[in-house]
């Protein structure tokens, strides 16, 4: 049974078919880096001007790469929160037109929730199946949750941010030292060359649920660490390689950035990971979990990948492939397949959520 998935929820406009929940016959990708560079961040209107432009091709390349028609489908899955709620109204109102013109159902899926599956497909293709309970780790540009998940389809919130998510954090620094955006994946290739014990970072102690996460007080650190310093010109240096370079290599952001500006950014990422893995490994030991699933685009991070590997986490860890890390559709479409056998479908005027939850 073959499910097509939209999603556009953010800054991607992305389509996919999928089989059977694990066999990913297409997978298409417009993203929007370009259009929102410039600004530092992305812009809600421009994101989703940029969706509406997109959609209709993007979808109809998913359909041609899988070598599938409309009539050849089971169901349409789109995202319906949480996200940018323009952006959401985009992908989910035209998976409402093709359900209506069509006649197939419409299949409503959470993005956290899209996330999760993204690791249970290629668990299950890859032979390794998930055990269940297992625990997610969600954390991304917009999200940073814990999740017990059982067997069939159940969630429980164990813990959240309650300011910053994991990759704003990063975002957010790296735009203060002039390294542009998006910027996690820029402090993850440069904080190999820095000492991550350098700076040393408080971490903030939480009241009530101790499970929960905050990375706005790492974020003024950073800010205080600049503001003590002298780092005008070398940030203006940073932010003119942005302006003129479409994708410096390492080596030009090696020339413009001092060995202490690398070791603050390898303490930073230090101090995130440890964030993320010291409740992670405290969740899934209250839990008992059977797996760990860490997803979302701050799972792309190479630093978290080997420092789960290291940590003493009393499971297997599944992490996404880094391009099902990101945002994509073949995720939304493996989570809607679930709900097509358990026929959970959606209303053709259900709306759009932005502050949707899973738990």
């Amino acid at each position: 049974m073959r499910i097509l998935g939209i999603e556009s929820s953010c800054d991607e406009t992305a389509a996919a078919v999928v089989e059977d929940g694990e066999k990913i016959l297409s997978s298409v990708v417009a993203s929007q880096m370009s259009t929102h560079g410039k600004y530092g961040g992305v812009v809600p209107e421009l994101a989703s001007r940029e969706h509406l432009r997109a959609i209709v091709p993007v979808v109809r390349e998913a359909l041609e790469q899988a070598g599938a028609r409309m009539n050849d489908l089971a169901a349409i899955a789109a995202t319906a929160g949480p996200g940018l709620v323009g952006s959401l109204l985009v992908g989910l109102t035209y998976a409402k037109s093709l359900s209506f013109a069509s006649g197939l159902p419409l299949i409503a899926v959470n993005h956290i929730e899209g996330h999760i599956h993204a690791v249970i497909l290629e668990a299950r293709r890859a032979g390794t199946p998930v055990e269940f309970p297992a625990l997610a780790l969600v954390v991304s540009g917009g999200h940073t949750h814990l999740f017990e998940v059982s067997g069939d389809g159940r969630y429980r919130l164990l813990g959240r941010t309650r300011d910053d998510a994991a990759g704003e954090a990063f975002d957010k620094v790296a735009k203060l030292l002039g390294f542009g955006y998006p910027g996690g994946p820029i402090v993850d290739r440069l904080a190999r060359y820095g000492n991550g014990t350098a700076v040393r970072f408080t971490f903030a102690k939480m009241k009530g649920n101790a499970l929960d996460f905050s990375f706005s007080g790492l974020k003024t650190a950073v800010l205080r660490w600049v503001q003590a310093r002298d780092l005008e010109a070398e940030i203006a240096a940073r932010r003119a390689l942005v302006r003129t370079q479409a994708h410096p290599t390492d080596e030009e952001w090696l020339a413009a950035t001092p060995q202490d500006t690398l070791d603050l950014l390898a303490s930073f990422q230090q101090a995130v990971i440890t964030e993320l893995l010291t409740r992670a490994t405290a969740s899934a030991n209250r839990m008992e979990a059977r797996s760990v699933m860490i997803s979302g685009g701050v799972a792309c991070n190479s630093g978290l990948r080997a420092a789960a590997e290291l940590a003493r986490l009393p499971c297997p860890v599944y992490f996404p492939s880094p391009g099902l890390s990101t945002d994509n559709a073949a995720m939304i479409a493996a989570a809607a397949f679930p709900k097509l056998r358990r026929r959970e479908f959606a209303a053709l005027d259900i709306a759009a959520q932005a502050n949707l939850t899973l738990a």
